[in-house]
């Protein structure tokens, strides 16, 4: 059903949050059924239910690339991971899970840079956020706004991406949201939503919201 609710694996791990503000962003997001979970879940698939969401959206930040080096469960992660984009399921990766698997290319290609390195991090820097692309099912009808939030000095997303987001800051990469197309799944990426400042900020949640039901094709 067109108007049914978003069903949409909330994927964490290996970096902290504020965990009531991010259950409280995705409570308040309408149409959207989250389901918080740690990686290790995810890979798990208990419930033989994670080809079912309409949305994996990813919000960790594993360091080591997953592989049967790592043992079963690191084999299981891999396979996991390089199923995505086998279907339509949309792909949403969230601030610090651009960073995730650094030396792992599948992952680069995933997020659409191909040296995500970063140089450095700065915490509660205020951002004018600049929409790029207007015509876009996601920023359409946004205006510019302004939010406080951790930054990453870093490789920009160019070529292969639909940049939407940009901000003119020191202390921050300049392209903060793009889209793309992953072999058959849609992907936004968004180097926002570090914590409480940006979960409850109105035009973030619209944006994420948004994020959401594009990548699902609903939007």
């Amino acid at each position: 059903m067109a108007d049914a609710e978003l069903r949409v694996a909330v994927i964490t791990g290996n970096h902290s949050f504020d965990v009531p503000g991010f259950y409280r962003l995705f409570r308040a997001l309408p149409g959207v059924d989250a389901y918080i979970q740690d990686l290790e879940n995810w890979v798990a698939d208990a419930g033989k239910v994670r080809g079912t969401y309409d949305v994996a959206l990813f919000y960790n930040m594993h360091t080591e690339t997953p592989d049967a080096t790592r043992g079963r469960a690191g084999a299981r992660a891999r396979e996991a991971l390089e199923w995505l984009g086998e279907t339509a399921q949309g792909i949403v990766i969230l601030h610090h899970a651009v960073l995730a698997f650094p030396q792992w290319s599948l992952w680069s290609e995933i997020c659409g840079i191909a040296d995500r390195s970063l140089s450095s991090y700065h915490h509660g820097e205020r951002l004018w956020i600049e929409i790029a692309n207007g015509d876009h099912p996601i920023t359409r009808g946004l205006a510019p706004w302004e939010i406080t939030d951790e930054t990453y000095v870093m490789h920009d997303a160019g070529e292969g991406n639909d940049i939407l987001l940009t901000v003119d800051h020191p202390r921050s990469a300049r392209t903060i949201g793009w889209t793309r197309l992953y072999r058959q799944a849609r992907v936004f990426c968004c180097l926002l939503g570090h914590d409480d400042e940006a979960y409850s900020n109105p035009q973030f949640r619209t944006l994420l919201q948004r994020g959401i039901q594009w990548v699902a094709r609903r939007r």
